[in-house]
């Protein structure tokens, strides 16, 4: 998960650093994430990962670092099993 996601971070993310350099529990707004990319992370993820993120975490948290993303994921995933 963690790969993918800096996978899709490097490509998408427009970050001036490079991803491998990012640590999980970076703020990934403070190393350059945008408003914009974010969202193009979001459609990366759902799209790799095959899953919607919820409205409820559509939200700068969700997406604030890569670790907070993988946690992200793994609520959804378990919501996902649940249904």
């Amino acid at each position: 998960m963690n790969e993918t996601i800096r996978e899709l971070l490097g490509r998408v993310g427009g970050l001036p650093v490079a991803v491998n350099e990012i640590a999980d529990d970076a703020d990934l707004y403070a190393a350059g994430l945008s408003s914009f990319a974010s969202v193009q992370l979001m459609l990366g993820i759902e799209e790799a990962f095959d899953l919607e993120f919820p409205d409820s975490l559509l939200n700068r948290k969700s997406f604030a670092s890569i670790q907070a993303i993988e946690q992200t994921l793994t609520q959804i995933v378990k919501t996902q099993a649940a249904a």
